[in-house]
Order: C-alpha cells, then structure tokens, then sequence
C-alpha cells in the first residue's frame, strides 16, 4: 500500500487596523448599510486616482520586523486584472513581482502535552493589496446584490512555503499567525467579519518522492475548525481519486462546514492568467531605513522573546511559557497576577511562578472558553490585582485552594452577569468575604490535632487498613479530616499530622 504524504501552503489575508482604505479616506468600519461606504475611488469613477495609506505600510513594515523578513526597500504594486461583478475597475490592485515584505518565518508549537513538538514555518512574501467588494445571494427575489463597502479595504497577504504536512500543523500555523497580527496590533484578527481569512494549498504526494503533486486551494476558510476539517477531508479525497486511478486537477474549491467536504468552484488561475502590469497611477512604494527604524522603536516585546524572558525569568516549562505567550494581553496578565501574590518581602520564584501560571493556564482560561466564540478574546472577569491576591490569601494559609476557587469562581460569574462590563469582586471584597462567610483556614496545630484523634478514633477499620499496607486508606482519613473541618483545615498540616499519629 503506497505511503502518502501531505503538502500544505497557506495564503492569509489579514484586514490591516486603518481607519480608513488604502487607496481611499473611506472608513473601513464594519456592518455599515451595504454600499454606504464606497468613495468615487472605491467605485472606480472616472478620473479618479489611488493614493496609498501610509498606515498600511507601517502595519507592512511592522509584519516583517516580527517575522525576521527583509522589508523591501522597493516595491511596486500592480494590477491583476480578472473580471467580476464585486470588483468595480475590472482589476485589483496587489503586489506581484516586488513584495513590501521578503521571506521570514514563524516557529509554532504542534500538538499538546507530551506529544509537542516545535516546527519552523517559512514564509515566501507578505504583500499590501486592496479588497474586492461582497456579492450577496440571499433575499434578492432571485438575484444577487452588490457590496462595495469592503472594496479598498486594506489587506496584507501572507504567504508560506509549502511546509506544513499535516492539517494539525496548518492550525498550529494559522492560530500562531492570528495570535502575531492581533499581538503587533495590525489586525483585529476577527474571523466571523472577515478580518483573517485563510486559503489553503492541499496536495499529496507518495513519501520520498521529491516532486509535489497538483494542489488544490480551499478558498476562505474562517475558522480554525474548519481549516481542520477542510484540509483532511481534501486530502482523503486526493489520496482516494488516486488510488482510484484518477488524476488531480488544479483547481480552486470552497469547503461546505454543512457537509463536510469540499466541492470545486472554478479551474486555478496561474499567474499569467491575471496579465500583471505595474499600476501607472501609483509610484514605486520606497520604504528607508529611518522609516524602518521609526516603526522598529515603536513595536513591544514579541512573543518569542518574552517567552524565552518567561522561561528564564520564572522558571517556566517552554510549554507553559508559549500557552502564555499566545496572546499578548494573556502573558500580562500573567505577570500582574504574579506580582500581586507575592507575600510581603518576597522575591519572584519558581514556585510561586508555576502556581500562577497553572491558574492562569487551566482556571482562568476555562472560564474563557465556557464563553464560546462570542466571548471577547481575553476579556477577564476577574482582575490580575484579584486573582493575585486570592493567591497571596492561600500561600500565607489564609484560606484554602478550595475556598480561593469557589471565591474565583463567584467573582467571575459577577463579572459575566454584567456582562463583562467591570471585573468581579476585588481584594478587598476578598478579606471581608472571608471574614463574613467564616472562610478563614484553620492552621492552629493543636484544633488540627483535635480533629485528627476524633477522625482516627471513629474510623479504626481505616487506620487498621492503613497499617496492613493499603495506602488508599490514608487519602480516606485525610477526607474524613477535611469533611469534619467543612474543609478549612490546612492541608498539608492533616497530612504531616495524620502520618504522625500512625506512625506512631
């Protein structure tokens, strides 16, 4: 049976953060009434011309600084001509031959736990282009309708090399450059309005053979499941038209997230099918090296580099450093939470570093994703300030991580009723609620003790157990401790005690 193996390229259009279009001062403000936001240079009127947003370019120049690429010190736009009804000059003007952005890479995290690995992906180009406008289908007694409102919209599109071979390593790849766009603030990332859209390049081909097989582009994929979905439903049908003797065709094709599969949508243009020719009405775009240095001073620390920072500083896995690093305001957070639990006089160490992280890491984002897709990306409903000092209450014995959970768990469903409009609860709100609910851990050694000898007296077949070799009658002394406490006895007190009192 004949070894397959995949070969994927993605190409992602990125809705650059503007106000305004690249070619025109029409706002680029989403859900505006249809065609309410087309200037005469967007329609296309006679004697119009395009002048170039300089807004555009710096999110340009900021993409290629964050990916290592060379930023061009020339480049030119150009025509690509094809003609189609949401596209009103009869061509699009892009990038073809001189890219504003040269090469690069991006380094993703593939899988998760044990299993992880690390895979480079290289890019080819990133290039400045304008968007075409949205045909509308529904609701037109039969006939379809014309949006100009997001032609002109100002787009950086971004290309690989066909390094990828598996659809997990595509998602890793797309969600690692969602999370970059929306980190260097050049995107919104919005994938439900369109703002980051993904075509991918799909082929198969039998393992050591160095020639690539025809592909096929999955045009405008919006989510990440269903880039998943699409690229291995695309490549099980490559693999069966093969096998069935069947050739592949180049072609362009949509994935349908109702079915499941992909269908075709046209035959793929190659590039001299599109007769590029540079745009007479724009001028050489030349980006110097001051223009450079201004954006460079201007851009915060990138993912990488404070993931490295976050391993060095705190001691943290590379695997819990880059599930902090996916997303900018996440790893501040992160360090806000850090500070306010520090007890007083206390320097930042590893392990005061890992239990914020494993908060952060699994209380807080489960949170985030009980919200589903409609929830803002990282909006917390619970304060770092808060969170941190919850912490703080715990590690000075205050209260127990019970108690600090149930405390979390009621100040973010505060948060959540208001509709995330405020934070829930506060420090303050912290102490007096501990004070006023009786919440208070008990750390006294000898009303512990008590506890203990009335737990070892009631339960002797578990302490004879115990004593016979069976270590799960311990965890159920610990219990029967817990539950006679209502679960404020220090934890790690009960244990050291009961082993103590078996002992001896």
């Amino acid at each position: 049976m004949t070894q397959w193996e995949v070969v994927i390229g993605i190409e992602t259009h990125a809705q650059l953060a503007t106000v305004s279009k690249i070619f025109s001062g029409a706002s680029t403000a989403f859900g505006a009434e249809p065609n309410t936001q087309a200037c005469a240079v967007d329609l296309a009127l006679p004697g119009v011309l395009p002048v170039l947003n300089r807004k555009a370019v710096d999110c340009a120049i900021r993409f290629g600084l964050a990916i290592g690429a060379r930023v061009a010190e020339k480049s030119v736009f150009e025509r690509k001509n094809y003609f189609y009804p949401d596209l009103p000059k009869g061509y699009q003007i892009s990038q073809f031959e001189l890219p504003v952005v040269q090469g690069g890479s991006l380094t993703v995290q593939v899988g998760s736990g044990d299993k992880t690995y690390e895979k480079t992906i290289n890019l080819t180009r990133a290039h400045l282009e304008e968007d075409a406008g949205k045909s509308l289908h529904e609701d037109f007694h039969g006939k379809s309708g014309i949006d100009l409102n997001r032609a002109g919209t100002p787009l950086l599109e971004i290309v690989t090399e066909p390094d990828m071979r598996s659809s997990d390593e595509a998602v890793a790849y797309a969600r690692a450059l969602h999370a970059l766009v929306r980190w260097i603030g050049i995107c919104d990332g919005n994938m439900q309005e369109g703002s980051f859209r993904c075509d991918a390049n799909v082929s198969v081909r039998p393992k050591g053979q160095a020639e690539f097989g025809t592909r096929r582009e999955i045009k405008n994929l919006n989510s990440f499941r269903f880039l998943k979905e699409a690229i291995d439903y695309e490549v099980h049908w490559q693999i069966n038209e093969i096998e069935e003797g069947r050739k592949i065709r180049q072609a362009t094709v949509l994935f349908d997230p109702d079915s499941g599969e992909t269908r075709m949508m046209r035959s793929k243009e190659d590039a001299h099918d599109y007769r590029y020719f540079p745009d007479p009405d724009l001028l050489p775009l030349v980006i110097s090296s001051e223009w450079i240095g201004e954006v460079k001073e201007d851009m915060w620390e990138l993912p990488n580099d404070r993931k490295s920072r976050f391993e060095r500083e705190y001691g943290l896995s590379s695997y819990d450093a880059s599930l902090l690093n996916t997303n900018y305001d996440i790893g501040n957070y992160f360090e806000g939470v850090v500070l306010h639990a520090l007890v007083s006089g206390e320097r930042i160490g590893t392990e005061l570093s890992k239990l914020a992280a494993n908060w952060v890491i699994n209380e807080v984002s489960a949170k985030m994703n009980q919200e589903g897709d409609g929830h803002p990306m990282w909006k917390f409903g619970v304060s770092s300030e808060t969170l941190g000092h919850l912490l703080r209450r715990m590690r000075e014995g205050v209260i127990g991580a019970k108690t600090a959970k149930e405390l979390f768990t009621e100040f973010w469903e505060e948060a959540r009723a208001n509709n995330y409009a405020h934070h829930g609860g506060h420090p303050g709100k912290v102490d007096e609620l501990v004070e006023t609910r009786g919440l208070k851990q008990i750390s006294d050694t000898g009303a512990i003790e008590a506890l203990v000898d009335e737990v070892l007296t009631a339960n002797p077949g578990n302490v004879a157990e115990f004593k016979a070799g069976k270590e799960k009658a311990f965890n159920a002394l610990v219990g029967q401790v817990m539950k006679v406490a209502k679960g404020k006895a220090n934890p790690q007190q009960v244990n050291e005690l009961l082993k103590k009192k078996l002992a001896g």
